[in-house]
């Protein structure tokens, strides 16, 4: 029955926190998504979509961007539109990271985050980050497919430490299976 399975369509990944408490800095999360050539799907990502961008080709795009999660429901809302992407795409990873501008941050001193990943009403991940506390950063998801074929998520939240720019660059890289 493979053949009439068309897999994941139109993702919506959604985060939330609250404001940081009163006379401390603003909290900034961020979505960043990275695409991966079919044939190096462990390189470089071939581009990478977050606040100040999107995909070439418009399938990848932040619905909503937040600069310190004031604002009811999701703060933060990134599509991915695969049933679109371009078969020389064999994944995308999508991450968060935590600005570190006015202050140094980790997932410890974020107020009341939360994560969901959907397809339609289909809620298919949803965490607190509470497994990455100690992390500026993390992977949230991952899409991938083989060919042609239908993409499946991998759920998994992994946690980096580091800078902004050094996450971008490995995020897909060091969750080589």
């Amino acid at each position: 029955m493979d053949g009439i399975n068309k897999g994941l369509r139109k993702i919506e990944i959604a985060m939330r926190w609250d404001p940081s408490p009163a006379g401390q800095p603003s909290t900034d999360l961020d979505l960043v998504a990275a695409t991966y050539r079919a044939d190096d799907p462990y390189g470089d990502p071939a581009y990478v979509v977050h606040f100040d961008s999107r995909s070439p080709d418009g399938t990848i795009y932040l619905n909503r961007d937040s600069k310190d999660g004031q604002g009811f429901g999701f703060d933060e809302v990134m599509t991915l539109e695969l049933d679109r992407l371009d078969a020389r795409y064999a994944r995308v990873v999508v991450g968060v990271i935590i600005q570190q501008r006015p202050a140094e941050r980790t997932f410890v001193s974020v107020t009341n985050p939360g994560l969901r990943i959907r397809e339609g009403y289909t809620v298919l991940a949803e965490d607190d980050f509470g497994g990455v506390l100690g992390a500026t950063a993390a992977t949230v998801a991952e899409f991938v497919r083989d060919g042609s074929g239908p993409w499946r998520f991998q759920p998994g939240l992994r946690g980096f430490e580091g800078d902004p720019v050094s996450f971008t660059r490995t995020m897909g890289a060091a969750h080589r299976p």
